[in-house]
C-alpha cells in the first residue's frame, strides 16, 4: 500500500513558477513509478509527466514540456514537479499517482493521492 499526498498548488499570476510535491508513505517508494496528471473543470484527466523508478527517464506531454520539470528523491519518498513560465490553460487540480512502470494512461496507476489546486491568473 502506498499512500500520496500532494502540496504545493496555490494562485499565481501568468507567467509565474510553483513547485509540487508528492509524499510518498511506505517503504517501496522507490520500486514504483510515479506520474502527474491534471484535470481541469468539466475537462477530462490529462497526463502532465511521469518518471522512472530510478529517476533516469523521464517523460512529458507535449502541452509542459519544456516548461515542466519532473524529479524525485528516493531518500525523502517525494517526487516534484518544477512548474515554471505557467499561463492560465495550466488551471488544474494536479495528482500524483504511482504505477509499476512509467506511462501516460492513467488506469496503469495503482495508487492516487487527492489532488492539489493549481490556478493561473491571466
Amino acid at each position: 500500500q502506498v499512500q500520496l499526498v500532494e502540496s504545493g498548488g496555490g494562485l499565481v499570476q501568468a507567467g509565474g513558477s510553483l513547485r509540487l510535491s508528492c509524499a510518498a508513505s511506505g517503504r517501496t517508494f522507490s520500486s514504483y513509478a510515479m506520474g502527474w496528471f491534471r484535470q481541469a473543470p468539466g475537462k477530462e484527466r490529462e497526463f502532465v509527466s511521469a518518471i522512472s523508478s530510478s529517476g533516469v527517464s523521464t517523460f512529458y506531454s507535449d502541452s509542459v514540456k519544456d516548461r515542466f520539470t519532473i524529479s524525485r528523491d528516493n531518500a525523502k519518498n517525494t517526487v516534484y514537479l518544477q512548474m515554471n513560465s505557467l499561463k492560465s490553460e495550466d488551471t488544474a487540480v494536479y495528482s500524483c499517482a504511482a504505477a509499476r512502470r512509467p506511462s501516460k494512461r492513467g488506469v496503469e496507476y495503482d495508487y492516487w493521492g487527492q489532488g492539489t489546486q493549481v490556478t493561473v491568473s491571466s
